[in-house]
């Protein structure tokens, strides 16, 4: 019989996780009995993607904010540090903040505006407008930002970030001062000691700000590379993609997991005979149309996948094809001459007109997305996901 579905994407259930969990067992042992329990069988080139959550869980990887406050003294000083670009979250950063505050005797905190780099708002690009203020070039003291625009809540959270961030800092023994720019260097007018907490854009942040006479200048993902007295680290990323774990703890994005996805693909090869593809993923890529929210906070979707995930998809746009190629043609016949297209179509697509519109994104941060958007971050308690059929086309 033909197949009537193509992609599907499972929440898979599993236990609580556990610092020392054999999570490699724990997944394997999981997906099997979903398949058995749900009465649907594996196949070549699934995918099961595990939640970076759970593995630096499993990883033990927590850092304090007396860790936290450690590094940043010995890397930046423990006089005037400038804080500049982080995103505003009450989970992801302003634990870090507070580990910031702690080892600094005054903070400078400059963010930017209208937004943060993932889309959280200060202000709308109307109240810009109306106010005559050129968020490019003009430098906004919180005096300033106050009198221009006053009180402004996050739609979701409904916290005043200037305020909490300011009452944060001082709450921890530090003085603040805030600002607002878009410029790394306004910050030089304040502090020559600068951590730069952007995601995406950090690299260019720290080569703007040393070329500009910055004494010191390190990001976040130069913050806890190294254990200090005991805490967990992330070599490549420190504190980037770190989360809220306790009021005095952060759980850091999880150290190299490629052992473990490997670890997975082949204890399931010997255990359902089926090749399965296996990554970790984090945040998805993708942009919520109403909060203008870019849900990316991580700083990459996946930090470790199976070969078989390398790439980006090498598709034909289907519509293309009908009304163009085969225009003519209706029903059973039209549907024959698509299949045929796809089954010789070129091993790269690329600048081939019948693929435009397919998205040039990488396998792992579309896979990525799909399971973050199926596991969601709440109570769903899947912290697996089984993709099947992502792989599969209309000919299959």
């Amino acid at each position: 019989m033909e197949r009537k579905t193509g992609t599907i994407s499972r929440g898979i259930r599993c236990p609580i996780i556990r610092e020392g969990d054999d999570i490699a067992a724990i997944v394997v042992d999981s997906v099997l009995e979903a398949s058995e329990a749900e009465g649907f069988a594996l196949r070549d080139r699934d995918v099961v993607a595990v939640t970076e959550s759970v593995v630096a869980r499993s990883q033990g990887n927590y850092a304090s904010v007396e860790a936290i406050a450690a590094d940043v003294k010995a890397k930046l000083g423990d006089g005037t540090i400038g804080v500049i670009f982080p995103i505003l979250s009450r989970n992801r950063f302003a634990i870090c903040l507070r580990g910031i505050a702690k080892g600094a005797k005054k903070v400078v905190l400059m963010l930017s505006y209208p937004s943060d780099e993932v889309g959280n708002a200060l202000v709308s690009m109307d109240q810009l407008d109306e106010a005559g203020i050129n968020p490019y070039t003009d430098v906004l003291s919180e005096t300033k930002y106050r009198e221009f625009f006053g009180e402004n809540r996050h739609p979701f959270t409904g916290v005043d970030y200037v305020q909490y961030y300011g009452d944060l800092i001082r709450s921890c023994g530090a003085e603040a001062e805030i600002l607002l720019a878009n410029d790394p260097k306004a910050i030089l007018q304040h502090a020559d000691s600068i951590l730069n907490c952007d995601i995406h854009s950090r690299a260019r942040t720290k080569r703007i700000l040393l070329a500009a006479g910055a004494k010191r200048v390190a990001g976040l993902d130069d913050i806890l590379t190294e254990p200090v007295e005991g805490s967990g680290f992330n070599e490549k990323y420190g504190l980037l993609g770190s989360n809220k774990s306790t009021e005095d703890m952060v759980k850091l994005f999880p150290q190299e997991c490629f052992d473990l996805v490997e670890d997975i693909q082949a204890q399931l090869l010997k255990r359902c005979g089926k090749h399965i593809e296996v990554m970790v993923y984090g945040d998805g890529a993708f942009k919520d149309p109403a909060g203008k929210i870019w849900e990316l906070a991580d700083p990459v979707v996946s930090p470790a996948y199976t070969k078989g995930l390398e790439g980006t998809p090498n598709e034909l746009k289907l519509k293309y094809l009908a009304d163009n190629d085969f225009a003519e043609l209706k029903g059973e016949e039209l549907k024959q001459a698509i299949e045929e297209a796809i089954r010789k179509k070129d091993d790269d697509l690329v600048g081939n007109m019948a693929s435009q519109g397919t998205t040039p994104r990488r396998l792992t941060d579309l896979i990525g997305s799909l399971c973050d958007l199926t596991s969601g971050s709440g109570d769903k308690g899947t912290p697996v996901v089984l993709v099947q059929g992502y792989f599969d086309n209309l000919t299959d």
